[in-house]
């Protein structure tokens, strides 16, 4: 039996409400990059720190998303 506690349930909605930001920041990350490269306006290393910042981005939704999801046993 698995017995949550209020810490437990409390860390886990800040994690969700974490994600939840972190994939706003990605979306705007890459808007941003596509109106540059569509523009045409955007500098190549500009375009390329924003490429790199929004898979940094990903890399920490993916480690939130790894610890929200339970490890299923076969």
């Amino acid at each position: 039996m698995n017995v949550t506690t209020p810490m437990t349930m409390m860390s886990e909605e800040m994690l969700r409400v974490r994600l939840e930001v972190l994939r706003r920041e990605h979306r705007d990350l890459d808007e941003a990059i596509l109106a540059l490269e569509q523009k045409g306006t955007g500098d190549q290393l500009t375009i390329r720190r924003l490429k790199k910042q929004k898979l940094q981005l990903k890399d920490r939704i993916a480690q939130i998303e790894d610890t929200l999801t339970p490890d299923i046993i076969a």
